[in-house]
Formats: structure tokens, C-alpha cells, sequence
């Protein structure tokens, strides 16, 4: 039975209850470093090691929480995971590091972290809590990815470095914009929820 709810949770976060298409959270992101697919993954690696590890580290610790303290704790603790994730990335990929700044600092603050550690992490055991925090990161993960591979591909003609589209392509620089990060979550959402709310209507009729 817990084996089957774990699954449950896991598959929520990616689907019915996934952190952007459907609770619309953590979009700062989506306009600071979708822009380079490289980027982008390191980004939601610090964020899945980030969501995964604080849901588990705060549930272990849950009973011994003042009530008066627990957002001050659960910043705490994310914050100890943000600069783990940070020295790493300083330590051994100083480039992208440099190319990020400020972003994975961010991660902090950052909606998902934050609605997840006090939503499941301070309510559940540790094995549905770390299962929640990983599939929250990675559902996170590859909506994220996949505006990356848009907005890099319009906007430089590559993906990942490697030239995709021909010499003649006229890349879209408002793809390397902030706002282009904006218009492609946009049409994103509006794909996921039509198709999404068809069948609903469908079934009702």
C-alpha cells in the first residue's frame, strides 16, 4: 500500500499536479535560464538535489520543530543545500557557475522548494517526503528542459552547442529575451491544458 501511494505521489508531480503546467509555480526560472539548454540542466539538477534532500532532512527532524520557528528551519535547511549545490558547481564547473550568478541562490526562495518542504515534508514520513521532493524537482526538470531546447533552438539555431537548423535560418532573438521564456511556457500551458481539459469535456458530454 505505501509502495503504491509513493507511486501515486510520484506520478502526480509529473502529470495532475506537475509545479508549472498546473500550480504555475517557480516561473522566475523559466525566464532567468531557459535560454541555454546546458544551463538549464545544471539549474534543475541543484533544484531536484535541493527539493529532494530538504523534504527528506525536514521530515526526519519534523517532531523536534518549534511551531513558532518552522519557516526559519526550513530555510535553514534549504539554504544549507543551495550552498552545497553552489560550492560544487564554483569548485568544479566555474564556467557555468559564472554564466548562472545569482540563480542558484535563488533557488532559496524559490516557490516549489518552499510550498513542498511545508506542504508534504512536515507532514509525511521520510520516504514519501524524499519521494515528493525528487518527483517535484524533476516534474520541475523537464518542462523546463524542454523550453530550453525551444527558446535555444529558435533563438541560435543549436541545441547544446551542436548546429541543428541550416545557414539560412535567421534566429529569433527575442528567443535569448527574457520574454521569450514567457511566450514559450505560454504556449506550453495552452497545449497541456487543451489537450488536458478535451477529454475532460468529452466525458461530461
Amino acid at each position: 500500500m505505501t509502495a503504491t501511494k509513493n507511486w501515486k505521489l510520484f506520478k502526480d508531480n509529473l502529470g495532475p499536479q506537475n509545479p508549472i503546467f498546473v500550480q504555475v509555480l517557480g516561473i522566475c526560472s523559466t525566464l532567468a535560464v531557459t535560454n541555454v539548454v546546458k544551463n538549464t540542466l545544471v539549474m534543475c539538477l541543484g533544484l531536484i538535489f535541493t527539493t529532494a534532500l530538504s523534504n527528506l532532512a525536514l521530515s526526519l527532524i519534523r517532531n523536534s520543530i518549534p511551531p513558532r520557528v518552522r519557516m526559519m528551519v526550513e530555510v535553514l535547511v534549504i539554504a544549507c543545500m543551495v550552498i552545497v549545490v553552489d560550492i560544487y558547481l564554483k569548485a568544479f564547473y566555474p564556467d557555468i557557475s559564472r554564466q548562472l550568478g545569482p540563480y542558484v541562490g535563488l533557488i532559496i526562495t524559490n516557490c516549489i522548494v518552499m510550498g513542498h518542504t511545508e506542504a508534504v515534508a512536515l507532514t509525511s514520513p521520510p520516504l514519501p517526503a524524499l519521494v515528493d521532493g525528487f518527483s517535484a524537482g524533476v516534474g520541475y526538470s523537464y518542462v523546463l528542459l524542454l523550453i530550453a531546447c525551444c527558446r535555444e533552438l529558435l533563438g541560435t539555431g543549436a541545441v547544446w552547442g551542436v548546429q541543428v537548423l541550416g545557414p539560412h535560418w535567421v534566429n529569433w532573438s527575442i528567443m535569448v529575451m527574457a520574454p521569450g521564456g514567457f511566450f514559450v511556457l505560454a504556449v506550453f500551458v495552452w497545449i497541456v491544458k487543451g489537450w488536458g481539459e478535451r477529454p475532460a469535456q468529452k466525458a461530461q458530454a
